[in-house]
């Protein structure tokens, strides 16, 4: 969770105490929001919370491709799997 009071950070104070932010950064694991004239410009985290964001971001798809498919079978949008080899070697003249 988000700490208003260390997390949200003018840039030019991190620019001025970036050695100290890396550390807040890998102390806390929490990013911290860079404004621009008091309004959010970007987001700085370690490399290791990043990476972590990204493996989420990548189950979700995973998760979301799946729940698409299973969507699709209760809706009878799916055809058998011998129905469209048949198709693709017909198409593309693939002999058996």
């Amino acid at each position: 969770m988000i700490d208003i009071t260390k997390d949200i950070q003018p840039l030019t104070t991190f620019r001025n105490n970036s050695v100290e932010f890396m550390q807040q950064l890998k102390a806390t694991q929490r990013p911290i929001i860079l404004t621009v004239n008091g309004k959010p410009e970007a987001v700085v985290q370690d490399a290791a919370a990043y990476q972590r964001l990204l493996d989420l971001a990548a189950a979700a798809d995973v998760n979301e491709g799946i729940r698409q498919g299973l969507e699709d079978m209760r809706e009878g949008r799916t055809r058998p799997l011998k129905e469209v080899f048949d198709d693709m070697r017909k198409k593309y003249d693939i002999p058996r």
